[in-house]
């Protein structure tokens, strides 16, 4: 049996080249660590969209599972899962990102 949340996010994830699930919006981050990814993000200038994990419920407990990661923002680049704000941050400051996402 398929299960369309998963089906829904497997699609989200694979059609945008980076995408982010974060607390709040692109333009009002609702945490400290979704509004440092954003600006990450920013800086480089590659286009991204966002999904706001407090506006679904569903979206917000689920991505756990879809991602196997606890806590959010969870960033996906290419249809991977690279990580969250910690991991992106210290991938950043080494130019990995940069090269990743272009």
């Amino acid at each position: 049996m398929t299960d369309p949340f998963l089906e829904r996010v497997q699609k989200d994830v694979t059609a945008n080249k980076i995408l982010l699930f974060i607390k709040g919006t692109k333009d009002q981050p609702q945490c400290g660590f979704s509004a440092h990814v954003i600006e990450i993000f920013k800086e480089i200038g590659e286009p991204f969209e966002t999904r706001n994990v407090l506006a679904d419920p569903e979206l917000r407990a689920r991505m756990k599972e879809f991602s196997q990661w606890p806590t959010f923002p969870q960033i996906y680049i290419n249809g991977e899962f690279v990580g969250g704000c910690d991991i992106v941050s210290e991938m950043y400051h080494k130019g990995e990102l940069q090269k990743l996402v272009r």
